[in-house]
């Protein structure tokens, strides 16, 4: 199985390439004095693209690997564990399950976005029903290091997953606003106004660029 690959090259390869380029050129953003600002996601770019597919195809490749686990390596070593590992196992294999199960429905949603099976309007309904929370990060959870290494690893993987897709998530649900102050969390450059910076930041976050 392939191995989990979500890291700055996937995100930079779609970056760089925005930035050496006439951004009104490439987006269609259309500026003149005292004309309203245009919006412009790059998060939805980023969904429609080829990078979207190799994220999905990550994504749903770690689903698969969970389950795989779960229902056998697993399955065997959670019954050579002992209270109160044995009961911190349950509760973080079933975290684990439904963190990702969230993950690989929003996921679905903007695959079927992507190729046309739904509208925005759908699209944003359900992904509202969609519960992206982060709880039992590892550094939390005491006695995380007792757990079997393997279920260690696919935990902070998903985890690694989650918040690429929450800080993606925010950069397409964005709405820049000129009123509010905004500033890139890693060049302190001034983003109030300028929707192409502040998406940009977002993706950087996400993506660890």
């Amino acid at each position: 199985m392939t191995g989990y690959v979500l890291g700055v090259d996937l995100i930079t390869g779609f970056l760089t390439p925005v930035a050496l380029c006439d951004m009104s050129e490439l987006f269609g953003v259309q500026s003149s004095a005292g004309a309203d600002r245009v919006m412009v996601s790059f998060g939805e770019r980023f969904a429609a693209s080829e990078q979207f597919d190799v994220v999905f195809r990550e994504g749903m490749a770690l689903v698969e690997e969970v389950a795989s686990y779960l229902d056998g390596a697993g399955r065997k070593e959670a019954k050579a564990l002992k209270p109160p590992v044995s009961v911190l196992y349950a509760t973080e294999s079933m975290r684990l399950t439904t963190r990702l199960l969230d993950l690989a429905s929003w996921l679905l949603i903007r695959r079927a976005l992507k190729e046309g099976e739904i509208n925005q309007e759908e699209a944003r309904r359900k992904r509202a029903r969609v519960k992206l929370k982060a709880l039992g990060r590892p550094g939390h959870i005491k006695g995380f290091e007792d757990l079997p290494e393997a279920l260690q690893d696919l935990v902070e993987r998903s985890f690694a997953l989650h918040d690429r897709i929450v800080m993606l998530d925010k950069s397409i649900a964005s709405q820049v606003s000129n009123a509010a102050p905004r500033h890139d969390a890693e060049t302190g450059a001034d983003t109030t106004g300028n929707p192409v910076l502040a998406q940009m930041s977002l993706l950087r976050q996400a993506f660890g660029g």
